[in-house]
């Protein structure tokens, strides 16, 4: 595999189900030879949905109806050709947190992503003993205590975090792999492409417990979630394949 260049990018949505679009695209790409992220180009624009931005969306990436008014849909967008053409070479490798969430949302663009890299789906890998209560983006910020100024929830500040987690997370997988770069870079996207397992319950009664336990005494509660999550399965792909696989046990 020859070296790549890295997109770090984040994407805000009307919500979270398969009728929703995408609001805003930000971006930084770091290129060959680059020392950092920071040292590329830092993109972020709205776009209008085409639809009306819900206040449970709104209250959590605060971009109201208002700030789309009178914005292009992304396809119609003067970005747009430049941001496919950008996500669609081979020679670009596409980081986001919770990847295949965000590249769900380019599909409905028809913008088609090969090899990406998931950093939600690297930490998750790397903790084995579930030292990390949450793996949400900005919690990882104040937890590994990495130094950024970025806004929360907002599409570039979550970018920036992106690329302060990535490098942390790059380096781990580089010494890994004795500082061979092609390895580190391959063995990443191994894991990215491949759901995970959850280990610890986030919610729910059983919330704060690991999974492993659950199903041995509770083996009902592990069905029930499965059949309910399975009626809305967009986004649920890592907890899908971790209850059958604990299932399955």
């Amino acid at each position: 595999m020859a070296m790549k260049n890295f997109i770090f990018f984040d994407t805000e949505t009307t919500g979270n189900t398969e009728e929703d679009v995408l609001c805003q695209i930000a971006y930084a790409k770091k290129e060959r030879g680059d020392t950092s992220f920071e040292d590329g180009e830092i993109f972020v624009e709205l776009y209008n949905p085409g639809k009306p931005i819900p206040p449970e969306a709104s209250a959590v990436h605060h971009i109201s109806n208002k700030m789309v008014e009178g914005k292009e849909t992304f396809k119609k967008s003067p970005d747009y050709e430049k941001i496919k053409k950008l996500f669609e070479d081979r020679d670009n490798i596409p980081v986001a947190h919770n990847a295949p969430f965000d590249i769900n949302m380019f599909s409905k663009e028809d913008i088609n992503i090969g090899d990406f890299i998931c950093t939600l789906r690297l930490v998750r890998h790397m903790d084995k003993d579930s030292k990390i209560p949450r793996y949400n983006l900005q919690y990882l910020r104040y937890f590994l205590d990495m130094d950024v100024d970025a806004q929360a929830h907002d599409a570039k500040g979550d970018v920036l975090v992106l690329g302060k987690l990535f490098e942390r997370l790059y380096k781990k997988f580089l010494d890994k792999n004795n500082g061979d770069e092609e390895k580190a870079i391959k063995e990443m996207i191994e894991i990215s492409s491949k759901p995970s397992i959850m280990r610890v319950f986030g919610f729910g009664k059983y919330n704060g417990q690991k999974v492993e336990d659950v199903a041995k005494m509770d083996r009902g509660y592990l069905e029930w979630i499965y059949n309910e999550k399975l009626k809305n399965p967009d986004g649920e792909e890592d907890w899908l394949y971790t209850l059958k696989y604990f299932l399955e046990q």
